[in-house]
């Protein structure tokens, strides 16, 4: 088929797959949200006020807003800062995106094979810039999406499940009243403040990625697809990673755009203990501002000192 957006992508699909097998979404069973998120720097209430404290320092220390929302799985325990406010989501919802894309679609079809052209590039487009003439399957669009954070690979996902607002959909039917989606790959990265298209909050992206890593939004063998394309992450190493225990496995998903936008989500497994769920979202008020990787280690470090 052919997309005539300016980024939307002019995409090929060679059949190796007799037609696309849509699954009905299953129950959502992380928590309802919040119908209202915050736009704005506010009074933060916090149950902890050492963990409140803490996070504040950080914003001070890097001269950022933080929005924080951990779950351990195992107790419900919930670490919150900010955790109804605003954040563009950049590159992060590109582990969510995949999780629709595994919600609506068989297994089989992440080996069809999608023809895309020099034309449908966008900036960093590591993998998918070098298979212009060969084509991917669907499934190793994902994985680049996901591991290499290769944008023409995450217009491709958006297109496969009905666009940006498709996105929304999605996770509207799954109890997400917040996210916003609006703009492809690259003007998605803009995080003007104020302005709420492709944003969301530290609650609702930490939500939706326990439906689909330990929930029921996805069955057992395509969580695990999708969590192994997120503990093989090439781009969070400096993030929360390096906020956890080295014992501790993490599959995370990182993202960073104007003002000093920086965010990670993940899902972390320590040892002998249920996953916790972790979303650290972060920006800045300057428009050229240049953003921090220490800071969302440091805010990881705070979440898991809090957990144990």
């Amino acid at each position: 088929m052919i997309l005539k957006n300016k980024r939307m992508l002019k995409i090929g699909i060679c059949v190796g797959i007799l037609g696309l097998s849509v699954t009905s979404l299953e129950a959502f069973t992380g928590g309802s949200l919040q119908v209202e998120a915050k736009e704005k720097t506010g009074q933060v209430k916090h149950k902890n006020q050492a963990t409140h404290k803490e996070f504040s320092q950080l914003e001070k220390k890097f001269d950022a807003r933080l929005g924080v929302y951990a779950i351990d799985t195992g107790t419900n325990q919930t670490i919150s800062y900010r955790p109804n406010e605003r954040f563009a989501f950049a590159s992060t919802y590109k582990a969510l995106a995949a999780g629709v894309l595994l919600q609506q679609n068989s297994i089989d079809t992440l080996n069809e094979v999608i023809k895309f052209t020099k034309e449908d590039l966008v900036e960093y487009s590591p993998v998918t810039e070098k298979h212009v003439d060969t084509g991917m399957t669907l499934g190793e669009i994902a994985e680049a999406a996901v591991r290499s954070s290769d944008n023409t690979a995450g217009n491709i996902l958006f297109n496969k499940i009905g666009g940006p607002k498709g996105y929304e959909k999605a996770l509207r039917q799954m109890g997400d009243r917040i996210t916003m989606a609006d703009r492809f790959e690259t003007e998605l990265n803009e995080a003007i403040p104020g302005d709420i298209r492709d944003t969301s909050t530290a609650k609702a992206i930490a939500t939706n990625l326990k439906a689909f890593t330990v929930g029921n939004a996805l069955p057992a063998h395509k969580r695990n697809i999708l969590t192994e394309w997120m503990k093989g992450n090439a781009t969070g190493d400096k993030l929360i990673r390096a906020g956890v225990p080295t014992d501790w496995i993490v599959g995370d998903k990182s993202g960073a755009g104007s003002y000093g936008t920086r965010n990670d989500i993940a899902i972390v497994w320590p040892p002998n203990r249920a996953p916790i769920i972790i979303a650290i979202l972060s920006s800045k008020d300057e428009k050229e501002a240049t953003y921090d990787n220490q800071l969302i280690a440091e805010a990881t470090e705070v979440i898991v000192k809090s957990l144990k």
